[in-house]
Order: structure tokens, then sequence, then C-alpha cells
């Protein structure tokens, strides 16, 4: 005998992997490609007390929303499905899984998809990755009416956080802040287009500095580094951009026909010193013949005596990270205004999710009228003789009784809806759906959920 349902209501809920904590290899485990996320929708709501499901699955993130049927088993069962999938034990993942309910659950995704729970306050990528759950989505037997609505309204939400308070703008690490720096410090007559730019190391900030000065629209730059191979491997992944290796043996002569010079090696002495800028030919006519120096290593790789130079300026890696701390107060308070659109978000979110609480009454009220309607066009056949029924007076008939019910049930059909465009509350709502329960016997003593678990068991081999 099943019991213990009867008051309790579908909840939502993601179980996900924090993308802050998990190591890396638990990550590669539990990732599901998204050719597999359908298999993995029907898997899940194969499980007996989940309903609907959706995953989330990128290179850092992976979130299962699931409608639950009952939270505590359907948790237990997506948990014991995530382990058989990864091949990592329960316990061993429940230390790195985290869950949230409801109204939490909601505002997780809304933050998710707003850029405020990336590594990178704002990053743009995680929006496109909700779009593509969407389209994946479609047509997909378990990708229901809430969980649907729910990624739905959080693209909703990243498109409005992104549009009214522009948080992806301003530079918050320290390459993309270096490169941000000397672009906004070239002169009116410069360009990051036309500016001779050369990167000095070509390690994990070298790179970054490239990629950046690429996404500014960079077409060409020489790379200095002790060994090709590393450039080699930037060339290859960025295509369309003119990457020109040097050694390190003709860095010299590299700074002397650069206009703005980024470093970012791991040498512990200074590589370049007054002395050396000293000899070089000047910067070009655009630059104001003053060279750019933008050192982000540490120790630093240019001189602090070079800047005594007037045919050049030198930005260390304190001046870059002024601007790095001014971007990031400027996105906290950028974030505390996304907030304010999360909260009115979900608070409509959550009024149309608790309005779908009707839909089992409107349900059982249009079979009810449906059945007497039934009944009755019967009864008025069944009165009549063979030769006064043909096919136009039984349709004739039954075009009346099914016009009588419609417009009988149109009044309490308007009463049972609550999707804004009125000015009926929600309470309103849930109180002439039981009122509407009590007058037709609509009410069972079997829950709708307890139905539904049932049905899902007893289809079980």
């Amino acid at each position: 005998m099943m019991v213990g349902y009867t008051k309790e209501n579908s909840s939502l809920v993601v179980i996900g992997l924090s993308v802050h904590t998990t190591p890396v290899e638990l990550r590669e485990k539990l990732a599901i490609p998204e050719a597999e996320w359908p298999r993995a929708i029907g898997e899940l709501c194969g499980l007996n007390h989940i309903e609907e499901a959706a995953v989330l699955s990128t290179c850092n993130r992976m979130e299962i929303y699931v409608v639950a049927l009952s939270q505590h088993r359907g948790i237990k069962e997506v948990t014991e499905w995530m382990s058989s999938t990864s091949g990592i034990p329960a316990s061993e993942l429940s230390q790195y899984l985290f869950l949230l309910y409801n109204k939490d659950a909601t505002q997780h995704l809304f933050e998710v998809s707003a850029g405020l729970d990336s590594l990178v306050m704002g990053e743009g990528q995680i929006l496109a990755q909700v779009k593509q759950v969407v389209k994946a989505g479609q047509g997909v037997n378990g990708f229901g009416r809430n969980i649907s609505g729910l990624l739905k309204h959080a693209i909703t939400v990243g498109k409005r956080v992104r549009t009214e308070t522009n948080i992806s703008a301003g530079a918050v690490s320290v390459s993309s802040a270096a490169v941000e720096l000397a672009v906004m410090k070239l002169p009116d007559q410069a360009s990051h287009g036309n500016a001779r730019m050369l990167v000095i190391g070509a390690g994990k900030m070298g790179k970054l500095v490239i990629k950046h000065l690429v996404a500014k629209g960079c077409k060409k730059m020489v790379v200095v580094n002790r060994t090709e191979e590393r450039v080699s491997a930037i060339r290859d992944e960025i295509n369309d951009v003119e990457i020109i290796y040097k050694p390190l043996s003709d860095m010299l002569e590299c700074v002397g026909e650069a206009d703005v010079v980024f470093t970012s090696t791991a040498s512990e002495n200074p590589l370049i010193l007054k002395q050396h800028v000293k000899e070089l030919p000047f910067a070009s006519e655009e630059m104001g013949r003053k060279r750019l120096f933008v050192d982000i290593s540490v120790p630093r790789n240019v001189g602090s005596c070079v800047d005594d130079l007037e045919s050049v300026k030198v930005y260390n890696v304190d001046n870059i990270k002024e601007v790095v701390a001014a971007n990031k107060e400027d996105r906290l308070r950028k974030a505390m205004e996304a907030q304010v659109i999360i909260g009115e978000e979900s608070g409509q979110f959550e009024a149309w999710r608790d309005s779908l609480e009707t839909v089992p009454t409107i349900k059982k009220l249009r079979a009810y009228a449906e059945r007497l309607r039934i009944a009755e066009v019967e009864k008025c056949l069944g009165k009549m003789s063979d030769e006064d029924i043909n096919k136009k007076t039984q349709k004739a008939v039954d075009d009346l009784g099914r016009g009588i019910v419609n417009k009988i049930l149109h009044g309490p059909m308007q009463h049972l809806r609550c999707d804004g465009s009125d000015s009926r509350t929600l309470s309103e709502t849930l109180e002439n759906m039981h009122a509407l329960n009590r007058m037709f016997g609509l009410e069972t003593e079997v829950s709708v959920l307890e139905q539904k678990i049932r049905a899902k068991v007893e289809q079980k081999p």
C-alpha cells in the first residue's frame, strides 16, 4: 500500500556539483555531452518519483533540474542515477553535491543565466548554454511544462540583466585588464588595429594576453618566447591572426620595432633595463613616438628605471590591479542591480507555477461536463425514432450539447486561470479552484501525485 503522498506537493529541485569546489576529475566523469541529453532526460523521468527533467552540463558545471513527486525519494533516485552513470560511489558524490528546492532552485538558475554564478562574473557563454538546453529539449518527453517554463524564463532573466546592467563590461582578470589598460592609454591617432604589438612570454598569462588582443580586433602580433612550440600551439588554436614567432635572442630588436610591449615571463631578474631601451628607435608617429610597456610579471620583467625615459611609459601589475579592482567594484554594484531584476522575475515565475495548481481542476471539470453532455445527448437520441435520427440531426444535437457546455464552462474556466492578463490574484484563483472542487465533487481521496506515482510504479516490468 502506498502512503505518505496525499499532503505532499511536487517540488522543483536542482541537484548539482558546485563549480567552485568539485575537482575536475569528478566533473569530467559526470559530464553529459549534448547529444546524450535526451537520453538522460528519459532515464531520469523513468525513475519512480521524477516527472520532468533537464540537464545543464558544461565544462565547469553539472546541474540536473527535476520536478520530483516526492522530494526525499526523488533526490535519492537522482543521486543514485548520477552515481551509476558516472561510476562514482554515492558516498563520495554526496560531499560535492548541492541541493536547492522550489524558489531557491529558481533563484539559482536565474543567477546562473545572468552570469552571477560564473568563475568570471557576467560572462556571456552560460546564457548561450542555457538556450541550448531549451533547444535540445524541444519535443523530448520529460522536458515538461514546469522545467521548460523555468529554463525559458531564465533566458529572459539573462537577457534582461545583460541589457539593463551591462554586467559583462570591464576586465576582471589581470591579462584582460592589461589589454584593456593598453588600449585605453593609446593616443587618439593610434588604435589597436595599427599599433605594433609585441608579447614577450607565451606561458599561461602570455597566451591570455594574446587571446584578449585578438578579442579586441588585433590581427597581427609578434611573440617572443624561449621556444617556438608554445607559440605554434597558440597559432593553431587562434584562426585568422598573424602570429610571428621570434626567439629570446631577438627580444631587444623586437622591442625596438614595437609600439606596445606586453611582458609575462617567469624570469627572476628584469629582462629590459633603461640602458637597453635608451638605444632603441622611438615608437611610431601614431604613438607620439612613445613606447608603451605593460608588465604583468611578478617579479617584474621591465626595470623600474625604464619609466624614467621620456620616450616610454611603463605600467606594472599594481597599475593593472587597480583597473581590476575598479571593474570588480563596478560589477558588484551591477550584481546588486541584477538581484533586483532576478527578484522581480522569480516572483513572476513562482506566480505562474503556482497557477498550474488549477490545471487538474480545469481538466476534471471539463471531463465532468463532458460526461454529462454525452449522457444527455444519448438520452435525447434514445427518445427519437430511427426515422428521426440521421447524421444531420445527430450532429445538430451534439453541437447543441457542446455549445451549452462551453458557454456554461466559460465563466468558471476564466476564474481558474491566473496568467497576469487580469487583476485576479493567485489567492483568489486558488479559492475559486477549491470552491469549484467542492461544488462539483471534483476532489478525490487519492491525490494527483499519488495517482502519478502509482501509474509509474505499475508500468515497471
